[in-house]
């Protein structure tokens, strides 16, 4: 017998009755509250426990999204009523509810997400848990591609996509708040459910085998994006993305999967999925923004009405271990990772300026908070501002530039301190003018000379550069991109720019010397790609380096024009 779910139209109205309180409508399980998720929830303004979310004056919305959820599982046939007897010995999971706003870029409110999740974490005999997740690069390719191309895209939300897999095992789950069922009764689970250790690696699989049949090919580099010649898609988790030339390719293969038992929707451009608003310009240009992010990184500074500054690094930063504990009142790690997430997206200027404060995120002291909200009022001042996209004109090309400051820390830390010898790496790919990666980091080991820190950064970018390369390259064999953009050759053509002669030098002529031997071999494996003439590597001005302002705070002239020759404005 099934669980007696709480009727919606009777009990749990947008209305509520005056003498209805939720509480008592609701079991009182005894299913502990996830300590990371209310954890997440105490620093995330749009994720919600369950005590949090029925205290909001949304109440009733919550209680919709709640019930809404109930009916989709009760649906699906996720589970079905046993005695606690029938477990056998099993480890009978707990249950909690998860609530969480979803935003459109701009920060509007679109959706409120109520979702029953399994404790995962508690499950300890399944092994095989491992499922594809897709690099960031390959997010930034399907976008940027779609741009470059002038195809449609659009996001797909599979409607409770974990459930639509079945369990091949047995999975006994205590029963969840807002059911009514018999005493010493739990569930068995029949399908997959969110926060099952091998929840996604179960929708994987049935996701994955279904794309083959509708005739797609995946990727040997990504296993997340997936080809035709007139279609590509890029699997997120549970979302997906699709790039088609025309619109109504995409409703038909959303037919298409509907066919084969899928529960979707489609919903707006697969850009707004991942908050990234793309405005076309005046002549044709594509600029992508983050508006809605930064207001948010205004708000939970409360520095909205701020003095702005004109870059967001003054100087570099140590650890100040003499200085006061941090005093404002805004997490410090939440702010960071939304300035991570910026950053990353659309705004590479204030990479270096981030990377180095996210280095304090565990012990922050008031000067790393200093640091951030030099960060926050350069982004007051520019927060229409993102990247512009410029569409090529000629055949696709990578291009990477590179760039070390060597041992930068040196005076910044205190002597005795490792870090004041450490140097920091920089460098930025990017695919037909428009960036794809930028990073900023500390060079772990210790470096001997400009030289070694530069090759090290050069190595380090090329075991980035390389599996782009590759990917680019089976791009423009399975989908139909115009000839003007695809090229000649066997593999996209990829340069990077290094402004140091001596580690250009070792990068091509590949000879070690008494001053080079120390080096990792690791360093040196990229060799046989320049051998081969897949990549080449030439000298460019520092004056050129776009690099440069991921290593070191410039000043404002030329930050300037750095950030031109980068973001386009």
């Amino acid at each position: 017998m099934k669980p007696q779910i709480l009727d919606p139209s009777t009990h749990l109205a947008t209305s509520l009755p005056a003498d209805v309180h939720f509480d008592s409508l609701f079991s009182a399980f005894n299913c502990p509250i996830s300590i990371n998720v209310a954890g997440k929830a105490a620093n995330n303004p749009d994720l919600f426990t369950y005590e949090q979310a029925m205290a909001s004056e949304d109440k009733a919305k919550w209680v919709e999204s709640a019930m809404k959820e109930i009916r989709e599982l009760e649906e699906h046939g996720c589970w079905e009523e046993v005695p606690i007897s029938e477990a056998k010995g099993s480890p009978i999971i707990p249950s909690q509810w998860v609530f969480r706003l979803k935003r459109r870029p701009d920060g509007t409110v679109t959706k409120y997400k109520g979702r029953i999740v399994l404790r995962g974490d508690l499950m300890k005999d399944i092994h095989d848990k491992t499922s594809p997740v897709v690099a960031f690069s390959t997010v930034r390719i399907f976008l940027i591609m779609s741009v470059f191309l002038g195809w449609y895209t659009c996001s797909v939300d599979f409607a409770n996509a974990f459930i639509q897999a079945t369990r091949p095992d047995e999975v006994f789950m205590h029963v969840p708040r807002g059911f009514k069922a018999k005493p010493n009764h739990c569930l068995r689970l029949i399908k997959n459910i969110y926060g099952a250790c091998d929840g996604p690696k179960l929708w994987a699989e049935l996701l994955f085998k279904s794309l083959r049949k509708l005739g797609f090919t995946q990727s040997k580099i990504d296993p997340c994006l997936w080809y035709k010649r007139d279609c590509f898609i890029i699997c997120f988790v549970d979302d997906c993305g699709i790039s088609v030339k025309h619109e109504e390719d995409a409703d038909k293969l959303i037919k298409d999967l509907e066919n084969l038992g899928f529960s979707l929707t489609k919903e707006s451009s697969f850009e707004e999925f991942l908050g990234i608003q793309y405005e076309t310009l005046s002549n044709g240009d594509v600029e992508l923004t983050q508006k809605g992010l930064i207001s948010k990184i205004l708000k939970a500074t409360g520095l909205e009405n701020c003095n702005p500054n004109r870059t967001p690094a003054k100087a570099l930063l140590g650890k100040d271990p003499d200085g006061e504990p941090m005093s404002e009142s805004w997490g410090y790690p939440s702010v960071i990772g939304m300035l991570l997430y910026l950053s990353t997206n659309t705004r590479p200027d204030i990479t270096f300026a981030v990377s180095q404060a996210a280095r304090f995120t565990h012990n922050p002291k008031d000067s790393h908070a200093s640091a951030i909200k030099t960060i926050v009022r350069y982004l007051a001042k520019t927060k229409d501002k993102g990247t512009i996209v410029r569409k090529p004109t000629s055949a696709l090309k990578l291009d990477c530039f590179v760039d070390a400051d060597f041992a930068g820390l040196y005076r910044v830390e205190k002597d005795e301190s490792v870090d004041s010898a450490k140097s920091r790496s920089g460098y930025i790919i990017k695919l037909g003018g428009c960036p794809l990666i930028c990073k900023s980091q500390l060079i772990p080991t210790i470096c001997l000379s400009t030289a070694e820190s530069e090759y090290y950064s050069l190595s380090q970018s090329m075991r980035a550069l390389l599996p782009i390369q590759g990917l680019l390259t089976e791009f423009m064999r399975q989908v139909d991109v115009p000839a003007n953009l695809r090229g000649i050759g066997q593999t996209v053509h990829a340069t990077t720019h290094e402004d140091n002669t001596a580690a250009l030098s070792l990068a091509t002529e590949q000879r070690l010397t008494s001053r080079t031997r120390h080096y990792h071999c690791r360093w040196h494996f990229f060799w046989q790609h320049v051998q081969n003439g897949n990549v080449e590597v030439i000298y460019c001005d520092t004056t050129e380096q776009d690099a440069d302002y991921l290593t070191k705070a410039l000043v404002y002239d030329k930050f300037v024009l750095n950030r031109g020759r980068v973001q386009g404005w």
